[in-house]
C-alpha cells in the first residue's frame, strides 16, 4: 500500500496550552493554528481557554482577547467587526465564515480556528490572498462603455438595478473560494467563485456595454468551466449568497450567445 506523508516542517506540532485565571463564567477552548515563518519550527496548535464572562459575545472578540491579554504574538486580520469588510475570513470548525459574525453562544466548548484552507500562509491565521486579489482584478470590475458619457449618471431602472442584488454584497472575504475543490487543484487558471460572481456582477449590469468582451475573456475551460457545481461556495458564503448561481448565469449567457 502507497503512504503519503507531508513534509516534516509541515506536520502540525503539540503547541502551548493557556489556562483561563478565576474564571467566573463558561468557558470555551480555542485550538488555534499558529506558524511563524521567521523561528523554523512547525505549525502548532496552541489551546487558549476563553472566559465567556470576561469576553465579547463573537470569535472575533475572544481572538482580541487572546491578543491583548495572553499572546501579543497572535496574527489574524481584522477591520471592521459588522461583516463588512471580510478582513477576518477563516476556518472555525471546519466552516470558512467570518470570525466577526460568529457568536461564541453558538459554538461548542472546543473550537477549532484555522487559516483558509488551501491557500498560503504568512503567519499564523493569515493567508496570503495576493493572486486571490490578481484574479478578481483580472476581472476589470468596473463599468466599462463606449458610448458618450451622460450629463449625469448612467441611469437604470428599478427592475435592472433589481438584476444586482445578491451580487453587489460581496465582500471578497475568500471564504467561497477558498472552500472550492476545484479551486484548490485549479487556482493557477481557475477564477473561482468569487471572481465569478464578480464577473457576473458586471455581466448583468444594464449601464455596462462591454459584455461581448467580458464573455469572450470568460470562454476559457479553466477560467470558467473547472466549476462542477459542487456548491460549497454558496453553502459557505457569510453574507448568504449564491456564487454557484452567478457562475450557471455565465454559462447560459455564453450558451445563448452560440445558439443559432
Amino acid at each position: 500500500m502507497v503512504e503519503f506523508a507531508l513534509p516534516k516542517n509541515s506536520r502540525v506540532q503539540k503547541g502551548k496550552t493557556f489556562k483561563a485565571e478565576n474564571p467566573k463564567g463558561k468557558i470555551k477552548v480555542l485550538k488555534v493554528y499558529r506558524w511563524n515563518p521567521d523561528d523554523g519550527q512547525n505549525p502548532r496548535i496552541d489551546n487558549f481557554e476563553i472566559d465567556t464572562a470576561s469576553c465579547g459575545p463573537m470569535l472575533l472578540d475572544a481572538l482580541l482577547k487572546i491578543k491583548n491579554e495572553i499572546d501579543t504574538s497572535l496574527t489574524f486580520r481584522r477591520s471592521c467587526r459588522e461583516g463588512i469588510c471580510g478582513s477576518c475570513s477563516m476556518n472555525i470548525n471546519g466552516t470558512n465564515t467570518l470570525a466577526c459574525t460568529t457568536a461564541l453562544d453558538e459554538l461548542p466548548d472546543s473550537i477549532n480556528v484555522y487559516p483558509l484552507p488551501h491557500m498560503d500562509v504568512i503567519k499564523d491565521l493569515v493567508p496570503d490572498l495576493t493572486h486571490f486579489y490578481a484574479q478578481y482584478q483580472s476581472t476589470q470590475p468596473w463599468i466599462k462603455t463606449q458610448s458618450a458619457a451622460p450629463d449625469r449618471e448612467r441611469l437604470q431602472s428599478p427592475d435592472e438595478r433589481k438584476e444586482l442584488d445578491g451580487l453587489y454584497e460581496c465582500i471578497l472575504c475568500a471564504s467561497c473560494s477558498t472552500s472550492c475543490p476545484s479551486y484548490w487543484w485549479n487556482s493557477d487558471k481557475y477564477l473561482g467563485p468569487a471572481a465569478l460572481l464578480q464577473s457576473y456582477r458586471w455581466l448583468a449590469d444594464s449601464r455596462d456595454e462591454a459584455t461581448a468582451d467580458r464573455l469572450d475573456d470568460l470562454e476559457d475551460s479553466f477560467k470558467l468551466y473547472r466549476c462542477h457545481t459542487i456548491l460549497n461556495c454558496t453553502r459557505t458564503c457569510p453574507k448568504g449568497l449564491n456564487p454557484g448561481k452567478a457562475i450557471s448565469e455565465i454559462k447560459l449567457m455564453l450558451a445563448e450567445r452560440k445558439a443559432p
